[in-house]
């Protein structure tokens, strides 16, 4: 008996069946690409850093009770922040200091906010010590500013190295001021 289909409608018939294997193919991959993404997901999202770790990242403090003169440290990512409430004796020793004379060349003017306020990383760049000069008669080194006793280094009123063997000036940590008494560091 001969075939009473045309021809042309197989030919159809096999694009039909050509385009729902192709569906099907295309469906399949793309529910397995789902199902990856679902299992590398959580793998992924327990590198991020946890809520505790994420609440030492930045740190709001309130200066309103430094006077003038007086310097505290708190505690940012483990580390001491030294925060000063200069006076305009030591803006000016910082500020007439010639910068072509550092080992680390930086303007008072970078390093501080609106001149009175001093904000750094508490931690002597030469091996990791806290220089002292924050409290109430520590010695502040030869330039008044800080003095780390373990190797002898002397940074001045802005935290630049001024003599010893650390190489590099005192951090200032990335902060902003909120208003004029809530600094947020981090």
């Amino acid at each position: 008996m001969a075939d009473s289909t045309p021809e042309g409608d197989q030919t159809s018939v096999t694009e039909e069946e050509g385009t729902r294997r192709d569906f099907l193919v295309l469906a399949a991959g793309a529910m397995g690409a789902m199902g990856a993404v679902g299992v590398v997901w959580p793998l992924i999202e327990t590198m991020n850093p946890s809520a505790d770790v994420l609440a030492l990242a930045s740190t709001e403090v309130d200066i309103s009770g430094i006077s003038e003169g007086q310097a505290i440290s708190v505690m940012w990512r483990g580390k001491p922040v030294f925060i000063r409430h200069r006076t305009q004796a030591e803006i000016e020793e910082a500020q007439k200091v010639n910068i072509d004379d550092l080992s680390d060349p930086e303007a008072d003017e970078d390093r501080s906010y609106k001149g009175k306020w001093l904000i750094l990383v508490g931690v002597c760049t030469h091996l990791g010590c806290i220089p002292l000069g924050n409290k109430l008669g520590d010695p502040k080194g030869e330039y008044g500013g800080w003095f780390c006793p373990c190797h002898g280094s002397h940074y001045d009123t802005s935290g630049r190295i001024r003599k010893g063997p650390a190489p590099r000036n005192l951090e200032v940590p990335e902060h902003n001021f909120l208003d004029d008494t809530l600094v947020k560091i981090g």
